[in-house]
Formats: structure tokens, sequence, C-alpha cells
């Protein structure tokens, strides 16, 4: 029977550690319970090691980018699971500071404490820290603490960070087979350009004998890799720094924005995955009592692509003037009318936040089969185009191979 380490607080907010025999996670967190404690964290023994490298990682790439965002939803599961027990606010975020791997996270986290403790709002808190805790963050707390359901909005904050992260992780997943595949074709493209191809050159220049065209072509283009590699090189960086340039200005984004938005298969896969966002986060922020016009305006700056967020402040301007949200939204042009039918259902029935739920699971699944449909049509084009590059080396080689015999004879 597997053993489960466990950390948990008691009625009293004293942590409490230990293991337990048992089937499964779940008969652990019920035994806890029996023994009225309540469980932070509970995993197999021997993951420990695992989630301590792990961590490592994360608190390398958190000094160069910030906290990370799991860190963030296991902050926000554990302290939804402490005030859930009774713990004050106070206590709670003592508890979970102490209990933080990562140094900046705890800094964090101790900084965020000692507002609280002195008498600063939850909310105001952690707005100090704008980089780790978002807009949507912040003015969920804040809705739940001037409505006193602080522990219910940080479930369904858990339960927003869990889902976002799990589709990130889809597509990432997905993406894994065609970056490695590019990886490894360039780099035996690379490797023949750069040493395999320069050992016949030499051998075809001693003959003295006119190449075919093909081949005259792949030693013209091995020779400028082998010998202006670094020229190569500063062509990308130059290049990559006058598009970023670009797309860092307003017109440069939109523009770009918009051309992905009409790109054959991104372009779809692009729109699902804004909707998502925009149905998922509108409707938790609804459902958690932030008013309406504020929510959208959260919701606004959730929304990555340009020509979705200016669709975002008609939609705004529209509902300000006393109408309702989804006539806008099928003005924008921008929403698809599958979404834009059930938010209208929600608003008939009055259950607006509840359909914005089912519209982002909707398009979550959505986007998830897209993303395989995607990488199912982009993985043979990849193969194949790799094959096609590494033929024409093959033949261009064997032309010359070939040719040189028929002098000879």
């Amino acid at each position: 029977m597997p053993v489960f380490v466990y950390q948990a607080t008691d009625r009293t907010g004293k942590l409490v550690e230990g293991t337990i025999e048992a089937k499964d996670e779940s008969l652990v967190v019920n035994r806890l319970h029996g023994l009225q404690l309540f469980p932070i964290k509970v995993e197999k023994e021997g993951v420990s090691q695992k989630s301590q490298i792990f961590n490592l990682q994360f608190s390398i790439f958190s000094f160069f980018t910030g906290v990370s965002r799991k860190e963030l939803m296991s902050f926000t599961q554990q302290l939804a699971t402490l005030s859930n027990s009774g713990l004050p606010l106070d206590r709670s975020l003592s508890i979970l500071t102490e209990l933080q791997e990562g140094k900046r996270f705890k800094s964090i986290l101790d900084n965020v404490q000692k507002n609280v403790h002195s008498g600063s709002t939850f909310a105001d808190a952690l707005s100090k820290h704008p980089r780790v805790f978002s807009k949507l963050y912040v003015s969920m707390v804040k809705a739940g603490e001037e409505g006193g359901v602080l522990e219910a909005i940080l479930l369904r904050l858990a339960q927003f960070l869990e889902s976002s992260e799990q589709l990130k992780d889809n597509i990432r997943s997905a993406l894994v087979y065609p970056t490695l595949l590019t990886i490894i074709g360039g780099g035996a493209v690379t490797i023949l350009l750069t040493f395999v191809i320069p050992k016949f050159a030499k051998i075809f220049s001693d003959m003295g004998q006119a190449m075919p065209i093909s081949t005259q072509i792949l030693l013209n283009v091995s020779f400028f890799v082998t010998n202006y590699w670094w020229l190569i090189i500063l062509g990308f960086v130059f290049i990559g720094i006058f598009i970023r340039g670009y797309l860092n200005t307003e017109e440069g984004k939109f523009k770009w924005d918009s051309a992905k938005l009409k790109m054959p298969l991104i372009g779809s896969l692009q729109r699902k995955i804004e909707v998502s966002r925009f149905a998922r986060t509108l409707g938790t922020l609804v459902r958690s009592g932030v008013p309406i016009l504020q929510s959208l305006f959260i919701t606004k700056d959730t929304i990555t692509n340009s020509v979705v967020a200016k669709a975002m402040e008609g939609i705004h301007k529209r509902i300000k003037e006393g109408g309702g949200i989804s006539d806008p939204l099928r003005e924008s042009m921008v929403f698809p009318q599958l979404a834009i039918h059930m938010i209208k259902v929600g608003e008939e029935t009055g259950k607006l936040e509840d359909m914005l739920i089912k519209v982002a699971d909707t398009f979550d699944t959505e986007v998830q089969s897209s993303v395989k449909s995607l990488i199912s049509l982009l993985e043979p084009m990849m193969i194949l185009l790799m094959g096609l590059i590494v033929g024409f080396i093959v033949i261009s080689m064997l032309m010359a191979i070939f040719s040189i015999n028929d002098i000879s004879m």
C-alpha cells in the first residue's frame, strides 16, 4: 500500500506533518478530516524529491520572469482550504509563507501578510504586486471581501487558474513533437552543410570539372553557411529586433493580430482561444459579484489579441448605454456565432455567468481538438519539408558523382 506524506493544520492553525498509508489520496484526506485536521498538501512518498527538482527549475525560471503560474495556483488552492477551515486570513497567510520554497514568492507573501496584519485589506495588499497578482485576481478578492464570501471566491479563483493552466499545458504538450522534429531536422541539415558537403566540395574542386547546377547551388550555400555563419546569425538578430520593435507599436501589433485572425487554421484557433479566455474571465468575475462593466474592463486586459480587445471597447460602450451583451458581440464580427447564441440564451434565462463558463468549457474542448488537427497536419508537412531538403542534398551529391564517372568514361 502506498505511503502518502501530508501537511495539515489543526483548528488552532498549528502546522502538522506526517505520513499515512492509504490506497489513494482521497482516503488520506478523509482520514485527516476524521482527525480534525485540514490538509494543505498530500502527495505520495518519493514524489517530494521530484517536486524539489521542479521547484528549483521554477525558482530559476521565476528569477527572470517572476512567480510561476503553478506556484500561484498552488497558493490559491491552499489558501482556499485554510480559509474554508475557519482559520483567520492573517494566520493562513503566515502558514503558507512558511511553507513556500521559492524565495521570491516567499518574500512577496511575507510582505502581503505584514500588510494584512497591519490593517490593510487583502485586495490592497495583493495589488502592490501587480506582476504576480493580476487585476482579475485582485478584483475577485476585493469582491469576495466586500461580499463576505472570500472562501468561495478563492475556490473559484483556484478553479479558474487550474482550467487556464490545463489549457496551456495541453497546447504545450501538443507542440513538443513538432518542436523536437524541427530542432533535429534543422541540426541534421546544418551538419550536412557545414561538415559533410565541404569535404565533397574539396574533391570536386580538385577535379576541375563543371558541376550540375543543383550541385553548384548546394556548394555555394554550403560555402556561405560555413564561412559567413556569423553574418546569418547577425541578420536574424537584426530582423528579430526590427520585427519585435514594430510589433511593440500599436499599429504593428494591430496589423499582426488582424493577420493572425485571417490565417487558415491558425486564425480559427486564435479566435477560439480568445473567446475561451474572454468567457471564462467574464463569467468568473460576474459569478463572483463584480459589476458587469467593471468585469468587462478587467476582461479586456486579459485579451492578448488587440483586434478582439478593441472590439471589447465597443461592447463596453454599448452596455454602458443600457444594452445587452449578445448584440454588441454579434456586431463586433469577431466572436463565433455559437458563442453569441449561447450567451444570448444566458441573458434571456438570467444565467449569464453560468452560460459564459459553459462557453469557455465548450471552446476549451474545441481548442484542444483544433490543436490536435493542426498538429496532425503540421507533422507530415514538416517531415515532407525536411525530406525534400535532405533529398535535394543527396541527389545533388549523387548527380555530381555520376557526372564525374561519365567524364572519366
